[in-house]
């Protein structure tokens, strides 16, 4: 059915309303009998020709506005957090993933969070260096010479 083009599929059933069998069709217009079987079915049980069926389930979560106002509520949680607080909210539970998918579709991603590489020592040093310097006028940097050249470790052990 999805191989025959949509003005074939019309031929196909005005050919049967017409009153001519499956054989006759299939042969007259070039295909097989068990495509013609498949449009005819198609037509008579759903009114149209068309390949793609309507879904008779209604989706669970319909209402992504609660999880994502869940997620910004609390940014820091687990998909398994969201979905309990957003059973609450409705009638059917909903899975894991079915909260996963319909936060993808809003454009929310879950990340992994990282470990802060700098030092407590470091943060004072850093501290103190901005306190000595934060007095400076343009005439003070002007003698300083910055370079782009920095040593760091992408896999700290």
């Amino acid at each position: 059915m999805g191989d025959s083009p949509e003005f074939q599929r019309g031929q196909i059933v005005g050919a049967c309303l017409a009153g001519a069998s499956v054989i006759k069709t299939a042969t007259l217009l070039g295909v097989s009998r068990a495509e013609v079987s498949k449009v005819v079915m198609t037509y008579t049980n759903y009114g149209n020709t068309s390949a793609k069926r309507k879904r008779d389930r209604k989706p669970k979560l319909r209402d992504r506005r609660t999880s994502k106002r869940i997620v910004s509520k609390t940014s820091h949680t687990t998909t398994a957090k969201v979905t309990s607080e957003l059973s609450t909210h409705l009638e059917d539970p909903v899975s894991t993933k079915i909260v996963r998918r319909k936060l993808h579709k809003s454009n929310i991603h879950g990340r992994a969070a990282t470990d802060t590489l700098l030092t407590t020592e470091n943060a004072k040093r850093r501290k103190r260096w901005c306190d000595d310097h934060k007095t400076w006028m343009s005439e003070d940097w002007k003698y300083i010479i910055w370079s782009d050249e920095l040593f760091f470790t992408l896999f700290p052990t």
